[in-house]
């Protein structure tokens, strides 16, 4: 794992100055603690801070091919990396490092684009090709690793965090009003979009060539759910053998380090079973990590030492209270250079400092079943609408909301009526494409309210509509409503918002990779095509990845209902002595000073919070948006500093191009 960042010139400009680049490194090198690199020609710059997993010793970047006609700087891990070196060895390459980096490059120079096909990886990388004098941006296919992108006077800008972008004079840190309407909307922005006007994330799956005045952006990949509703011709023994055979291989590969790996244990399903697959690889010790809340409405730590104790692993726990996310919020911010509407991260974040001290550098973990395999309750909500849309006047159908939240306290006295007419908007909608989040959607929206009117009128200028950014694949409409679904979950919840602020970033705060069996390529593809029942079986959750789960776990475990991962919001900033900065952001003065939130209605939360009254979800997500967006504003807009330079450190390798600076 690594961070990366970089600068291409226009041709005829000064090429970008060392010190620049070194700033760039500075700003993310939590990222990359151990190594620097930085390789400096006429046109391009690329630098690399480095967090050392596979070939310790002799991986230092930037590195090149054999000629030195290509150089690369490269963030994350490509995993079935020894099978492909033998590969290009076969074919006559030379290598010079033990690393997967040097494969990627080497399979570069042989296929170009085309050899983003061949990894199974989590990655984003930069190859700067000197004969053609073209740049080659990717990202892996599901957007584990970030990279982010800006044009400025002709140049382009990359880097792994946009805070190594700042650092050029030419980026400026504004809020994208509409980025703000897709946070509020979607839990994220949308990409290639930011929170940064003019900043750009280039999308998961995709690639981006430049060079030559040009610029240009491909898609090499995405999910393609256009089987689900097959008649599956194979029994389900065969489907859950394959499943198991892809799983066990996805987390072995995941295990090639030369660095201790260990495992987050929820309490769950998923990271118990990845757990246990570590172990039967043979695992001889294995270290576990997990979240213990002080909130016992949201604490699992039951389950967890249950799992822990049955593996027989060393169990380590954080346990997180009300003052402990307060305390963080601002770190986690820095971090994931977005507002959220969740204090979901801040627990994740605390988590991955439990790993570092630990001294472990690399995770596995379980993220990624839920999405393809069926688990969450926004699939089982969608089966019962579309059931009761048959029948839209039966005033039974609608009574299986409450089945489906029977086990949940705070659904406990809601009456069906209000259930009935929650789930009833857009009912008979069953052909839109948004069918299956159009109410999660609006839900969220209602924490609008808190925009000020000229942050609504600048969000209506460009467009009235906030799902105007979305794109459907060509046959979307032809899949099954559970694979639609799937889909907009896959690519908005999943890459946009759970792997990049729960996850890359919060991981890399403290310098540890996680990495997601679940997701390799091969996994995530087996569950596209897999027959519907097979994940969704009437309103059982995750049908198949329980028959593994009967193989391998306690039954209390594997049996145990889907229970979403969660943070308290109201009460870790207003439940006792809240930390200074709450107020002080929240103040009428500081929100007008702002102008992007309405005053009066943030007063209003303020005391309705101060006085302990009920507070309902829409206030909460009111709350975390409005506070991590002045945040945001404070960190970035007002007082941002560009970094010091790296010194002049034995670390900081420098590569200068055969084509001179001079020249």
């Amino acid at each position: 794992m690594c961070g990366i960042a970089g600068r291409l010139n226009p041709m005829d400009s000064a090429p970008a100055p060392e010190q620049m680049v070194r700033r760039m490194l500075s700003a993310i090198r939590h990222r990359g603690p151990d190594e620097f690199g930085i390789y400096l020609d006429s046109q391009v710059a690329l630098g690399s801070a480095r967090l050392s997993i596979i070939d310790l010793n002799g991986g230092q970047q930037p590195i090149s091919n054999e000629d030195d006609s290509l150089w690369i700087v490269f963030n994350g891990e490509i995993f079935n990396y020894p099978e492909l070196r033998q590969e290009l060895e076969a074919r006559g390459h030379r290598f010079a490092t033990s690393t997967d980096t040097e494969v990627f490059l080497h399979l570069y120079e042989d296929l170009g684009p085309a050899c983003l096909e061949r990894l199974n990886g989590q990655f984003a990388c930069a190859i700067w090709d000197t004969r053609s004098r073209t740049l080659f941006l990717a990202r892996d296919r599901l957007g584990v690793r970030p990279l982010f992108y800006a044009q400025v006077n002709g140049a382009l800008v990359f880097g792994s965090e946009i805070k190594a972008l700042l650092v050029d004079p030419g980026v400026q840190a504004r809020i994208d009003p509409f980025a703000l309407d897709q946070i509020f909307t979607f839990w994220s922005t949308i990409s290639p979009r930011t929170a940064f006007q003019g900043v750009r994330q280039l999308p998961p799956g995709h690639y981006l060539l430049a060079g030559n005045g040009k610029t240009e952006i491909r898609r090499y990949w995405e999910p393609d759910f256009s089987n689900g509703r097959i008649v599956p011709s194979r029994p389900t023994e065969d489907y859950l053998e394959e499943l198991s055979a892809l799983l066990t291989d996805a987390t072995r590969i995941r295990l090639r380090a030369d660095v201790p790996v260990g495992a987050y244990l929820s309490g769950g399903l998923d990271s118990s079973l990845i757990a246990a697959l570590i172990r039967r690889e043979g695992a001889s010790r294995l270290d576990t990590f997990s979240i213990a809340f002080q909130d016992s409405g949201y604490d699992e730590s039951e389950f967890q030492r249950s799992m822990a104790r049955f593996l027989g692993t060393s169990h380590q726990v954080t346990k997180v209270t009300h003052s402990d996310i307060a305390r963080v919020f601002p770190e986690v911010i820095w971090h994931t250079e977005t507002p959220v509407l969740r204090t979901a991260p801040a627990p994740m974040f605390l988590l991955s400092r439990l790993v570092r001290e630990h001294g472990y550098k690399v995770v596995l973990t379980g993220e990624g079943a839920d999405e393809l395999l069926g688990g969450y309750d926004i699939f089982k909500e969608t089966a019962i609408r579309q059931f009761w849309a048959r029948q839209p006047q039966s005033g039974l159908r609608p009574r299986l909301f409450a089945r489906l939240y029977a086990d949940i306290p705070a659904m406990a006295n809601v009456n069906g009526e209000f259930l009935s007419a929650f789930f009833r908007a857009g009912l008979e909608a069953t052909d839109s494409p948004s069918y299956s989040h159009a109410i999660r959607w609006r839900n969220t929206r209602r924490a609008r309210r808190f925009f000020s009117a000229d942050l609504l009128n600048a969000i209506e200028r460009e467009s009235p509509d906030p799902l105007q950014p979305l794109v459907y694949p060509l046959e979307f409409a032809r899949w099954g409503w559970l694979e639609r679904a799937q889909y907009l979950e896959s690519t908005i919840f999943l890459s946009e918002y759970l792997l990049s602020s729960q996850g890359d970033r919060m991981a890399m705060a403290h310098s540890v990779e996680g990495r997601f069996p679940f997701l390799d390529y091969r996994v995530v593809e087996f569950a596209t095509r897999l027959p519907s029942h097979l994940k969704l079986n009437g309103l059982k959750e995750k049908f198949l990845l329980k028959k593994l789960g009967r193989q391998l776990l306690p039954e209390a475990i594997w049996r145990r209902r889907k229970r979403p991962y969660r943070a308290p919001v109201h009460r870790s900033f207003f439940d006792g002595e809240a930390p200074d900065y709450v107020r002080e952001l929240l103040s009428p003065r500081r929100i007008q000073a702002t102008g992007l939130f309405n005053a009066a209605a943030v007063s209003g939360l303020v005391t309705k919070l101060e006085r302990g009254a009920p507070i309902g979800e829409t206030d909460d997500m009111g709350l975390a948006g409005v506070l991590s967006t002045q945040l945001w504003v404070d960190r970035f807009v007002d007082l941002y500093r560009a970094p010091e330079p790296l010194g002049e450190r034995p670390n900081v390798k420098l590569c200068v191009g055969k084509e001179s600076m001079a020249t």
